[in-house]
């Protein structure tokens, strides 16, 4: 029976340099991703065989750009999602010629990750919807008082959205009292429509913080919460995950930019904390994502993992309109949610829940229609 091989995690950079000197630099690379000193002042020959990351393949991506693979031992980062971001890119985020372009977990390790999480069936089982795309609105604006905050939600649940969670930036200190509001909301436009609409809250703060918010959902029979695993830390979302591995969480890309790592390998480590669905913006909107990074991310978020690793919902949004639903799933396909926030909330008060409806209506009959 041969050993396990410490090194079967891959980090994948995309790294600039001249032909001459890219196999030093890619050596460097690993030796600043593992032991973070000189190779020739490592007397310890396990730390030498065990700990120091291994150079794989190295591929010419033309105009002075390289694909860089580097093995990473497992003994540095374990079952820690915060740690192994660290070794995937901590020193090296600060070298502007090295991009974190993608990362293969070794898959002897994902059964220590909350990926067995709801995923996009049980998204779709809580949403009563199976057979179509799922539709999400944003609410907002932050500073909206509670009650304010409740009316739309209750607008946007009798024109019969899926799910309604909170702007990421709302994260004052009212949480209690919007989250009581709001699922109030919700349940009263269930008593109308009999069917409900899952409220989606946004946690926010310490650690200690974010678990009092989940006790306090709970209490008002909630079953999803939004984070932002870049603000909060991926330890942090992993560990809510874990604890909480009934409920479904709602991943925002919040400060996603801030590093030089591919969008495709970020949505990768939010699936890997537990993420059931994957915010992200879609091409075309307020922000420039590529197609091709579009559909990466999608196949990030629902490509086949081992050990039954749950997927996660790819979730479009970034200034979208009811008008483009036919072009974005006839480019995601079903297995999608569709948000859209401020566009619907340009319509006067009176307007939103027949707004909603159409919205609604036009994802529907996609799915009809197929």
């Amino acid at each position: 029976m041969s050993a396990p091989d410490l090194h079967a995690t891959v980090a994948v950079y995309r790294v600039k340099s001249d032909a001459a000197s890219i196999e030093a630099r890619a050596q460097g690379i690993a030796i600043e991703q593992s032991i973070e000193m000189p190779l020739e002042a490592v007397r310890d020959e396990t730390v030498r065989r065990d700990i120091v990351a291994r150079v794989g393949a190295i591929r010419d991506l033309g105009e002075g750009r390289f694909e860089v693979e580097i093995g990473l031992s497992h003994l540095t980062f374990s079952n820690d999602a915060g740690q192994l971001l660290n070794m995937l890119y901590g020193n090296s985020s600060l070298q502007d010629d090295v991009e974190l372009l993608d990362f293969r977990l070794d898959p002897e390790l994902l059964g220590g990750y909350p990926g067995r999480g709801q995923g996009i069936a049980g998204l779709r089982a809580r949403a009563g919807a199976f057979n179509r795309a799922l539709a999400c609105v944003a609410i907002k604006p932050q500073g909206l008082p509670p009650a304010g905050l409740a009316k739309l939600v209750e607008a946007f649940a009798l024109g019969g959205v899926d799910y309604i969670k909170d702007d990421h930036g709302i994260a004052d200190g009212s949480f209690n009292e919007r989250v009581s509001a709001c699922a109030q909301a919700a349940l009263r436009a269930a008593d109308r429509t009999g069917r409900l609409t899952h409220y989606v809250p946004n946690l926010s703060g310490s650690f200690p913080v974010m678990r009092d918010q989940i006790a306090r959902l709970r209490d008002a029979g909630l079953r999803a919460a939004m984070v932002a695993p870049v603000i909060a830390g991926l330890s942090n979302a992993q560990a809510l995950a874990q604890e909480n591995p009934d409920l479904a969480f709602f991943a925002h890309p919040t400060m996603g930019g801030a590093a030089r790592i591919a969008p495709p390998a970020l949505m990768k480590l939010f699936r890997l904390v537990g993420a059931d669905a994957a915010i992200f913006p879609h091409f075309g909107g307020r922000f420039g994502y590529s197609l091709e990074t579009c559909r990466a991310i999608a196949e990030a978020l629902r490509g086949p993992w081992p050990h039954n690793f749950s997927d996660a919902i790819p979730t479009p949004a970034g200034g979208m309109t009811p008008a483009r639903v036919q072009e974005m799933l006839d480019f995601y396909g079903r297995d999608t949610m569709l948000l859209v926030g401020g566009v619907l909330l340009r319509a006067p008060p009176e307007r939103l829940t027949a707004e909603a409806a159409a919205f609604v209506r036009a994802v529907a009959e996609y799915g009809a229609a197929q």
